[in-house]
């Protein structure tokens, strides 16, 4: 069992991890205006030069660490992503009483999410990974 856990588990974990980067990152596409707007809605300088960036790490991370290609730079940029978005967007500390839980669930989910991201950077991707074909498993 330890084997097909340790064999088949980095590649679920990267599939799992990488999604909600790469549909975040195509509905900033999707909806520039109105992500744009919520951007601005909590005071963030530049706009349009974030939005841009956020798209770039979400996607281009988010299928570094799917397809196993230097899955850790992916991590890491996802990371440099994760952090900033979750300490302005969700920082339950600064909301009204009746936002407070849904922020604190939110502001814990990137935790976790940063969790396994880290655990890819330590790992690296896997068997089941284009680093892989190069004995690389970055």
């Amino acid at each position: 069992m330890d084997a097909i856990l340790a064999r088949y588990a980095p590649i679920l974990g990267r599939a799992l991890l990488s999604a909600i980067f790469l549909i975040s990152g195509f509905g900033k596409i999707m909806d520039w205006s109105g992500t744009a707007g919520y951007m601005a809605s909590h005071g963030m300088p530049a706009v349009p030069f974030l939005l841009f960036m956020a798209i770039v790490l979400e996607l281009g991370g988010g299928l570094s660490v799917l397809l196993g290609f230097q899955a850790r730079w992916g991590a890491l940029a996802l990371i440099v992503f994760l952090i900033p978005a979750t300490l302005i967007f969700h920082a339950f500390w600064s909301v009204e009483p009746e936002q407070a839980q849904m922020q604190t669930i939110s502001f814990l989910k990137n935790t976790a999410i940063l969790g396994g991201l880290l655990t890819v950077m330590a790992h690296g991707s896997g068997a089941f990974s284009l680093s892989a074909k190069s004995q690389t498993h970055s």
